[in-house]
């Protein structure tokens, strides 16, 4: 990350502080799954109590239950709840169990969503040297894109056309595009993408690990009120701490009784369980999410004014408590428009901020926690301002793309 590796010490709400002493505003929130803050109250007692009980058991606990029923009454048409550490893991599993219950190998994936670093999905992130979506990484093996075929995020007709054969198992998306833009699903297309998997027999996925509990209670599978046969979650189920998992139709989880192998030997840890508990019933404190909602918008429409006032081109989008600014492109719908965004100016941009005290992501995505206070967002908007003005005192330009 620009200008250099940081290294912290520790944090406190929404807060970190570094080696040196310095203090920030964090934004990047471990990447996302720190949604109540750093060294919450709350989740740091119930993980202190946990820890005299011992680490892990090779066996059943009552935690795996508890929290499996909080999952299930929270996400929509959830029955069962497979616990994972990743994830990666956990989106490896999903797409094992839609190959043992389709008896079918490919998936349908879209252009610029994220699902892991695995083999299998890491294919359509980013364009590679040559400019395709292909592969993401060096070390993975031609084959992997004999198995997946990557559609424009929006395009139903594309997957209906390919869904009229019976190779594919499962259709895989991120159902608010957070890795490459926070692009909202066009109006319609989740549930039509429902009506389409219905139709045909296939596998529908939500890669909930962003939006998972942050969208909303539900995450976004309530929010657009979709119900997919399996979704993925992790980030911020814990609250920071590692833990993923798979929650969806019984007929579908249940196939690792019968068949379907899914191991690991940290699944359903006690430790990590304990955070869950502790984070999912902060969440459900009154507000939270309308908070999160309000601090977003503000966070959103702050920076989309500054950018107004400095005649810099650029766009803002906001769902929830995530934010993606994107630099030199008018209005960001598609993962096109994501691409063609002024990363260098916006990483320029990054150290001015950095140097005032508020710690973001590259690439302009940044994730707001309960932590968060409405005073820090004001200052995070006039930081942003003074930011935007140091930049383009340097003589920085944003490349505009109409």
């Amino acid at each position: 990350m620009p200008p250099h590796p940081l290294f912290f010490q520790g944090g406190n709400g929404s807060r970190l502080t570094d080696l040196d002493d310095n203090t920030y505003l964090d934004y990047v929130l471990g990447w996302g799954p720190v949604i109540l803050g750093h060294g919450h109250p709350g989740l740091t007692e119930a993980v202190q109590n946990q820890l005299p009980h011992g680490a892990t058991y090779g066996a059943g606990h009552v935690l795996e239950a508890e929290v499996a029923e909080m999952v299930i009454e929270r996400i929509p048409g959830a029955e069962r709840v497979l616990w994972s550490n990743t994830g990666s893991e956990a989106t490896q599993v999903a797409l094992r169990l839609a190959r043992g219950a389709t008896g079918r190998r490919r998936f349908i994936k879209f252009g610029g969503h994220y699902h892991g670093w695995s083999d299998a999905m890491l294919v359509g992130y980013r364009p590679g040297p040559t400019g395709d979506l292909a592969r993401g990484s060096e070390g993975q093996p031609e084959a992997v894109l004999d198995d997946v075929t990557i559609v424009d995020w929006g395009d139903i007709e594309a997957v209906r056309r390919l869904l009229q054969g019976d190779e594919y198992a499962a259709v895989f998306c991120e159902p608010v595009l957070c890795n490459s833009g926070v692009l909202a699903p066009p109006e319609n297309f989740l549930t039509e993408l429902r009506r389409v998997c219905d139709a045909t027999g296939t596998v529908l996925v939500f890669d909930e690990v962003i939006t998972g509990f942050r969208m909303s209670r539900g995450g976004a599978a309530e929010r657009y009120d979709v119900e997919p046969d399996l979704v993925v979650l992790a980030k911020a189920v814990a609250g920071g701490y590692p833990l993923a998992a798979v929650a969806g139709r019984a007929e579908f989880l249940e196939l690792t009784t019968s068949g379907v192998v899914h191991a690991g030997t940290y699944n359903g840890n006690p430790v990590v369980l304990a955070a869950a508990k502790a984070t999912l019933e902060a969440l459900d404190e009154p507000s939270v999410y309308e908070t999160f909602e309000n601090h977003g918008r503000k966070l959103g429409e702050g920076f989309a004014q500054a950018l107004t006032a400095h005649g810099v081109p650029g766009t803002i989008n906001q769902v929830g408590p995530v934010v993606q600014c994107m630099i030199g492109v008018k209005e960001a719908a598609t993962f096109t428009d994501f691409l063609a965004a002024d990363q260098k100016f916006y990483d320029r941009l990054l150290v001015h901020m950095l140097r005032r005290g508020v710690f973001t992501l590259p690439g302009g995505r940044w994730y707001l926690s309960a932590a968060h206070s409405e005073h820090d967002v004001e200052q995070t908007v006039d930081v942003f301002e003074a930011a935007l003005k140091a930049t383009l005192a340097d003589g920085a330009t944003p490349a505009t793309v109409s």
